[in-house]
């Protein structure tokens, strides 16, 4: 069962060698919560941070690199991998995926480029 706590915080972690519980701080009435778990999951974010390519490559209204033929840019010998271009699954897991996928990209088009 999944449970949303809008407008709260995380304000303990506790556990050994695992976690246990969460303390949960709300963050307009200020009451506190104990919860017990078995894990946490963190999202950092909904933005990527891509200000720095702002201008430089191609972009979507929400931020993200736009990507053709599966790591390429919309500059040649540039490729993007992970959060800066996955909007919909922001894992690290499918980061490290796209980062393989940018090295092999990379690879063949180093071949290419040496033909």
């Amino acid at each position: 069962k999944i449970k949303f706590l809008w407008n709260t915080v995380i304000a303990d972690i506790s556990g050994d060698k695992k976690v246990h519980s969460v303390t949960v701080k709300n963050v307009k009435s200020n009451e506190t919560k104990k919860i017990d778990v078995g894990g946490i999951f963190i999202a950092i974010g909904h933005e990527p941070n891509t200000q720095i390519f702002k201008g430089q490559l191609e972009m979507d209204d929400a931020g993200y690199v736009k990507v053709h033929n599966h790591t390429h840019t919309s500059v040649e010998g540039v490729f993007a991998a992970g959060d800066v271009h996955d909007h919909r699954y922001r894992q690290a897991v499918t980061a490290a995926g796209f980062g393989c996928m940018a090295a092999i990209d990379v690879e063949k088009y180093l071949q290419e480029k040496r033909r």
